[in-house]
């Protein structure tokens, strides 16, 4: 790991961090503030798939979070990037709300399939659409390859499973675009001409964001919210840099012993 650098830039979760659903974590929008005021950059980084990110930024003003878009990065825009860059047609596997973001991107005539979260899209008929096409030669595109996340009702299903039921059926190896992936981090932090030994990520996801982040030399700060599981911290090697109860002790962390 490269030496460590004075801290520049905070990446901070949203979904599990910040918020479940239409709830905040209790106290996070007076941490984010005290964040804020401190001498560092903070963006927020989501493999959020279920909705765009007009409707997220929407509903972290609800929750009154001191948000601007420009600030969001989300594992959707990745994919977005990825099919312009690749120029194809993609089958969209994703939720209805986060069509917005794929606005004016060619569908007719699919020969790749994009998939995110998609509860509504993920049964037989759907999934068998998307496997013909694999089949016939179209790239398969995860949004990401999370296996779980927290909902108010519990633990649900990600697209994780589906993407590796896509992959066995058909013997190919998915192009993933969201959190762990080290593009996805890089990506996040161009722009903010900060290097990943600056930077601090917080989440509450042991491998996607905080060993995702610790492979491209980051800080990892595993949060005790979410999708938060006894043990999680031990799942990952190297293990979190810090794994605490929620994302105020988060920060009071960092404006104590990082900055």
């Amino acid at each position: 790991m490269a030496a460590r650098r004075a801290l520049k830039a905070v990446l901070v979760d949203l979904s599990g961090t910040l918020h479940i659903e239409d709830a905040a974590v209790p106290g996070a929008q007076e941490a984010l503030k005290r964040l804020r005021s401190a001498s560092v950059m903070v963006r927020f980084v989501t493999n959020t798939t279920k909705e765009s990110k007009q409707d997220l930024l929407d509903r972290l003003k609800k929750l009154e979070f001191d948000i601007s878009e420009d600030e969001i990065f989300t594992s959707l825009t990745a994919a977005r990037n990825l099919v312009e860059q690749k120029q194809v047609r993609p089958m969209l596997l994703v939720d209805d709300r986060a069509l917005p973001d794929f606005k004016g991107i060619q569908t007719s005539d699919p020969n790749a399939v994009v998939i995110g979260l998609a509860p509504e899209h993920f049964h037989y008929q759907i999934l068998n659409q998307a496997f013909r096409l694999l089949l016939d030669g179209a790239a398969l595109i995860a949004i990401h390859k999370a296996r779980y996340y927290k909902r108010k009702d519990g633990l649900a299903l990600g697209p994780g499973p589906f993407v590796t039921a896509l992959e066995y059926a058909t013997d190919t190896k998915a192009t993933v675009v969201g959190k762990p992936e080290k593009t996805f981090f890089l990506e996040a932090l161009r722009g903010t001409g900060c290097e990943p030994e600056e930077a601090v990520m917080i989440g509450d996801d042991c491998r996607d964001d905080v060993g995702g982040a610790q492979n491209v030399g980051m800080l990892g700060i595993l949060v005790k919210t979410g999708k938060y599981r006894a043990a999680d911290e031990e799942k990952i090697n190297p293990p979190p840099y810090l794994t605490c109860e929620s994302f105020p002790h988060a920060v009071d962390h960092i404006l104590q012993h990082l900055l």
